[in-house]
């Protein structure tokens, strides 16, 4: 048996820690720092996600994982200047790795903050650079070149969490788990996520592009890994968006949703040319963009905080605007672990730009979530599979 002793568990009056096997050796090194039980949960599941999505596209992959759910996902895309200026990444070389953490952790910053870093690949300098001046708990991939793992070594006064996993470590197919002193066995979701889970198109709108096909299975490999009830949207080859862990459907849609709506208005003229202080640091324009595009930025419009943001006070982004600019935004497709029991939440995600959505179908309602599709000409495919991941 291996074991790797931990500091303490989910909380640290939980002791004691440790990860261990039963038989065969630990698949994960640990190169730096000291990984906690939490860390290891996220480094996991993040893992899995990662290496889930290289195999069904073929490209570099990445996720920003916060509590055992992602904040964000995404493939190595290209970054046009718009999301270069977003994700803090004018003037570097960016490998497609590098694009893809980027685009991941670009989803949703403010939720980013703190993150596990999971790569499918090998980390390169590249990928290195852009990790460097993110605030992160740690990473896992399946190896570091020597100038990757040099940069990230000297995060947190060298004390940032470096694990490397084997890439052809298989689990067994039975996974157990014990909660309060009871023992859970199930078989392991090892079910294949690709395109022949978008051939069931029920709605009068058959047509997907290879894009929409692309981001659908990003958004069910997304799915697979996030804490249910959960509803992804995406976009461009990354994730947008995700509610994780709600009670309702609907509050799972609404979540990911606003968050899609925040992504979409950092796109914004006015957002790209908020006038930030030299010094302000990276999480504190994160955080004064989140209040600029809330609807709470009139409302503090004055107070000292926003002189020691920015050399001058920008107008605001008036609900006009934002009205203006949501209206706009197309080609956004969404992904659900288990069925819509109401059309409430076509509504919703069609005023988010959503053209295209999968789902395992099977309400009692699924005509009254088909004809509101079609009310709006979204396609949406029935995968007849349900992803619930606790």
């Amino acid at each position: 048996m291996t074991e790797l002793e931990l500091k303490y568990g989910c909380n640290p009056n939980q002791k004691p820690a440790r990860i261990f096997m039963k038989e065969g050796e630990l698949p994960v090194t640990v190169l730096n720092g000291k990984p906690g039980y939490i860390n290891f949960l996220d480094a996991l599941n993040s893992w899995q996600l990662v290496k889930e999505l290289k195999q069904a596209t073929g490209l570099p992959a990445a996720a920003s994982f916060k509590h055992v759910s992602p904040a964000g996902a995404a493939l190595g895309l290209p970054l046009d200047d718009t999301l270069k200026k977003m994700y803090f990444c004018e003037g570097l070389e960016l490998s497609p790795l590098a694009c893809a953490y980027a685009r991941a952790r670009g989803a949703d910053r403010m939720s980013s903050f703190g993150d596990w870093i999971a790569l499918s690949d090998v980390c390169d300098e590249s990928t290195a650079e852009v990790i460097q001046h993110e605030v992160t708990d740690g990473i896992i991939a399946p190896g570091y070149t020597d100038e990757a793992l040099a940069i990230l070594k000297a995060k947190r006064k060298g004390n940032y969490n470096i694990v490397q996993i084997d890439p052809d470590y298989q689990p067994e197919p039975i996974e157990r788990k014990q909660v309060y002193g009871i023992v859970f066995e199930q078989g392991r979701n090892e079910l294949k996520i690709d395109e022949s889970m978008l051939e069931n198109l029920v709605t009068d709108n058959k047509t997907l592009t290879d894009e929409q096909k692309r981001d659908l299975m990003l958004c069910l490999i997304t799915l697979k890994y996030t804490q249910s009830n959960s509803v992804c949207y995406a976009q461009g080859g990354q994730v947008i968006g995700v509610g994780a862990g709600q009670q309702s459907r609907i509050h799972c849609t609404r979540l990911a949703g606003n968050k899609a709506d925040i992504w979409q208005l950092r796109h914004h003229p006015k957002v790209l040319a908020l006038p930030f202080r030299e010094d302000v640091s990276r999480p504190n324009r994160d955080n004064a963009i989140d209040v600029y595009i809330s609807d709470e930025y009139e409302d503090v419009i004055g107070d000292d905080v926003w002189a020691e943001t920015f050399t001058e006070q920008p107008a605001p982004l008036t609900t006009e605007e934002k009205k203006a600019w949501l209206a706009q935004v197309k080609g956004v497709v969404l992904g659900s672990d288990a069925f819509f029991p109401f059309g409430d939440n076509i509504e919703r995600a069609r005023r988010s730009g959503v053209e295209a959505i999968v789902q395992p179908g099977g309400s009692i309602r699924d005509q009254q979530v088909i004809d509101t599709c079609n009310k709006y000409g979204i396609a949406m495919a029935f995968c007849g599979i349900r992803l619930f991941h606790h």
